[in-house]
């Protein structure tokens, strides 16, 4: 029997399971017991709650009608606060575990948020990225900074359009670290090293390369991290974090979305930062 593998404090809790979300598309009914099993794996510390769309909780209590664990569940409202109640409501069976809230109007989703929301449930809202350009950006942060909940950046899609580029990223994270404003971070992100997709020519950032960028407070400096293309590099970068950095850099960039466990898991046993490697033969 191996050895049960110790999930490293950077990468705990780091995935949150979008597998019902685009590009995956994992069917409800198929992703509730691959999550389940997600969570009692011997790398379950490096899993965050199940995510569901506002739309589809009704069939998400369907699914988890076997009389399994109870689904620590997030919640992800792209039709802004008004489904807000109705949401918290339809989760009634789950343990909700947060909220994702997109909006075009931060001021207007945090007063939701201070009314509705539950005080011991965490939430990030979500501004489309055309709305954080230029001043846009510091005064969305700056609106965050004041109230109990995390930004959230879109940082891919099914399009390239939806991936945004460098300077961009590091716009972004520098001005919450500048702030000390944690934030989560959603699509795109499922390998560890910065790439181009070879299927679709998307430019794809990595999540080591994000966290790695967390710590800076300098634009120029995040986005050479986030250019970083060689996972040698990188892992070397990640083993000299002290600890300090590394609860730096978790306190900022606390959590992304993808549709896949398995992938980052076997990119980071790939590159010597898990061991043993953790991921069961059927996940690959």
């Amino acid at each position: 029997m191996s050895a049960a593998p110790v999930i490293p404090p950077l990468f705990r809790g780091l995935f949150d399971d979008a597998a019902v979300f685009p590009p995956g598309n994992l069917p409800v009914a198929e992703a509730v017991p691959a999550h389940r099993s997600h969570r009692t794996a011997r790398y379950a510390d490096a899993v965050g709650p199940f995510l569901c769309g506002a739309g589809r909780l009704d069939e998400l209590a369907a699914a988890a009608r076997d009389g399994g664990p109870r689904l620590r569940v997030g919640l992800v409202l792209p039709g802004g606060s008004a489904e807000l109640g109705p949401a918290l409501s339809a989760a009634a069976p789950f343990e909700v575990a947060g909220v994702e809230l997109a909006t075009r109007d931060a001021r207007e989703a945090v007063a939701a948020l201070d009314l509705l929301l539950p005080a011991d449930v965490p939430a990030a809202v979500e501004l489309p990225r055309e709305l954080l350009r230029g001043d846009g950006l510091d005064e969305v942060l700056d609106v965050l900074v004041d109230s109990p909940y995390r930004a959230k950046f879109r940082t891919g899609g099914v399009v390239a359009g939806a991936f945004p580029d460098e300077e961009e990223l590091a716009g972004f994270l520098t001005g919450c670290a500048q702030r000390g404003l944690p934030y989560k971070c959603t699509a795109g992100l499922h390998h560890a090293v910065r790439h181009t997709d070879p299927a679709t020519g998307f430019e794809h950032h990595g999540f080591l390369n994000v966290l790695l960028a967390a710590q800076e407070t300098d634009r120029a400096a995040a986005a050479e991290v986030l250019a970083e293309r060689s996972g040698e590099l990188l892992a070397k970068a990640v083993l000299a974090l002290t600890d300090r950095q590394v609860t730096v850099i978790r306190n900022s960039f606390t959590a992304f979305g993808t549709c896949s466990i398995a992938e980052p898991l076997d990119d980071l046993a790939a590159l010597g930062l898990l061991s043993p490697d953790p991921t069961p033969q059927e996940d690959r």
